[in-house]
């Protein structure tokens, strides 16, 4: 069966039909699993059928090739990681936390997210992404607050959201320091790596009084 190389190909199949229709539910679910352990390159489609309970055969009558199952999937995940995490500009420690609580419930998801980043780094010059289009959503909401006093207007919001991110991020992408936290942090608890990002960026971006 042909199968195209474009990532940003939707599914055969119509989405009225993605609440009642199991086996494509199976299918996602399989996929966002198999994504999130082995990547882009080394996901096989051979597990995601087995694992769905379905064919390879069945698979592609859903999505045209791996690249367009991986992308439907990693918009189905940006998309609950947009609504898990809504940006308020007055409390920008506090959007680090949820941040951090939504990646250490959901380990896979930064994994996947990764993947995506190192396998199709292309697809970060999509302007008009959906991922795009929230970013440039935080941008204006961080301008707002900068333009009514809420924040220092001497940071570029773009720095403002990336340095937050990467901070928030911090346990996710280093799970080898998260071990060694485990065995020689004073306080090796979750609740005290959350304490601490969300500490250094209320010093970077302290709350308005």
């Amino acid at each position: 069966m042909p199968r195209s190389t474009n990532p940003g190909r939707t599914p055969d199949a119509p989405t009225s039909r993605e609440p009642t229709d199991s086996t494509r539910q199976r299918i996602v679910a399989a996929a966002k699993e198999e994504f999130a352990r082995h990547g882009i390159a080394g996901a096989r489609v051979d597990r995601i059928a087995k694992q769905a309970r379905t064919s390879k055969e069945r698979v592609y009558a859903y999505f045209r090739s791996k690249e367009a199952l991986y992308a439907h999937v990693a918009e189905r995940e940006t998309t609950a990681l947009v609504e898990a995490t809504q940006l308020d500009p007055a409390d920008l420690p506090g959007y680090a936390g949820i941040l951090f609580d939504h990646f250490t419930a959901r380990p896979d998801h930064y994994r996947l997210i990764t993947w995506g980043r190192l396998e199709l780094a292309e697809s970060a010059d999509n302007t008009t992404s959906p991922l795009q289009a929230t970013i440039a959503g935080k941008l204006d909401k961080l301008r707002d607050a900068q333009r009514i006093g809420l924040l220092d207007p001497a940071w570029d919001p773009v720095d403002v959201l990336a340095l937050i991110n990467q901070i928030a991020m911090t346990w996710a992408g280093q799970p080898e320091i998260a071990a060694a936290a485990a065995d020689q942090a004073v306080d090796p608890s979750i609740t005290a790596r959350r304490a601490a990002l969300v500490t250094a960026v209320e010093r970077m971006f302290p709350r308005p009084d």
